[in-house]
């Protein structure tokens, strides 16, 4: 028996069946490289599900990293912590909010941001003001609140029942929006763009509606940017195309360089909580506060969100030229480096995904059928040409099976 198999049979044994796992086990990662335990590198234009943003063994990251272990991981939320409050002063004003508390996760964010929903309206005195409206398709995580609000039936259903108070309505559908939108609404949760709910944008003028309707009756506007966030679409935010600003913004997976980390910013008339309301012992810890520092100072070194434009805009250019000669391709989303190719319903995104790995290259899916496209904001057109011939052999492979 390899390595590989001994490595996998041991983790059939031991852990919990939460993941249908693929056949791959990663040793290590190099820019935009993954390595087996083989030593068979695989292009990856899946980044961790947006997270490794900075590519593999950036070496300012890893040296950061290195040095902070070597000082202090945890000190806990009793006391102050220089990389942590650096971070939340970098961090607030890049984002141009006023307010942040550190998480270790998206999902987490999301957890935090429905309470200070609620508690923002009951400081003002409507204790009748508690409904969360979210969308249909969306993910916001996989915990009990977060799982409330993820408009997915059948993620749902098997824990049901969930909190209450939360109403479904279709993404882009203002008057689905407007039935739904009544005087016990709190706050209106949405991604700018749903990442495993198919690549679906919210137009422009959607979101605009929303900071009008969110406007117009004190309603807090909550985005969920932890996928579509920091750079991925070309712009800083995913919801400044629009220029609708929220007033809660919810970040994670790219700002922590892998460490696991997550934000809750706020401007500052909605930082409603107070002392007792919410807490966390790893939140903010200085190897994560270190962490986004580090993040920070390679975004603007890199200029990452002008590179996921013109690199996205290139990627978009072949994916086009691919499609316009694949009768298997039927269709493409996204925008700069959130990408998704929808496939004729004969070919199966997940076998594509599958067949890929194959092929040397990694990639994910979302609803829909798609093949999804995450690959990290270092990318260069150079690899963009290296993925296309990958991804053609992928599809024409799992179209013939």
């Amino acid at each position: 028996m390899s390595k590989k198999e001994e490595l996998m049979a041991l983790g059939e044994g031991s852990l919990l069946h939460t993941y249908n796992r693929l056949p791959l086990v990663i040793d290590h990662g190099d820019g935009m490289y993954l390595y087996d335990v083989d030593g068979k590198a695989y292009l990856d234009f899946c980044a961790g599900i947006a997270v490794f943003a900075l590519g593999y063994a950036d070496p300012h990251v890893d040296a950061g990293l290195k040095d902070q272990i070597g000082k202090i991981v945890h000190t806990s939320n009793y006391f102050y912590n220089e990389p942590a409050v650096t971070a939340a002063a970098r961090l607030t004003a890049f984002a141009g909010m006023d307010r942040v508390f550190f998480t270790n996760s998206g999902t987490e964010a999301v957890e935090g941001a429905l309470k200070l929903a609620r508690r923002y309206q009951l400081n003002r005195g409507r204790e009748g003001r508690y409904e969360i409206v979210a969308m249909e398709h969306s993910f916001h995580g996989r915990s009990m609140g977060a799982l409330s609000v993820t408009g997915k039936p059948a993620y749902r259903a098997p824990f049901e029942p969930l909190i209450g108070g939360v109403k479904f309505v279709e993404p882009g559908d203002i008057e689905s929006l407007l039935d739904a939108v009544d005087e016990k609404t709190a706050a209106i949760l949405l991604e700018p763009i749903q990442g495993e709910g198919g690549i679906v944008e919210l137009s422009d003028e959607y979101m605009k509606e929303v900071r009008a309707i969110c406007d117009e009756r004190d309603i807090v506007m909550i985005a969920d940017e932890i996928q579509c966030g920091l750079g991925r679409t070309g712009q800083d935010f995913a919801w400044q195309k629009s220029g609708a600003e929220p007033d809660v913004l919810l970040l994670a997976k790219a700002m922590g360089c892998g460490i696991p980390c997550g934000a809750i910013l706020c401007k500052e008339d909605f930082a409603a909580l107070v002392p007792g309301d919410h807490g966390s012992t790893f939140g903010g810890n200085p190897l994560a506060g270190r962490a986004v520092n580090l993040f920070l100072d390679r975004y603007e070194e890199l200029d990452l969100a002008k590179n996921a434009a013109k690199v996205g805009d290139y990627m978009k250019k072949k994916l086009t030229e691919l499609a316009e000669e694949m009768p298997q391709i039927v269709g493409l989303r996204g925008r700069g480096l959130m990408q998704g190719v929808v496939l004729a319903p004969e070919v199966g995104a997940g076998a594509v995904m599958k067949l890929a790995l194959e092929e040397r290259l990694v990639v994910i899916t979302a609803e829909g059928n798609i093949v999804r496209l995450l690959p990290p904001l270092i990318v260069k057109e150079t690899d963009v040409d290296v993925m296309i011939p990958r991804l053609k052999a992928a599809i024409l492979r799992a179209a013939e099976a």
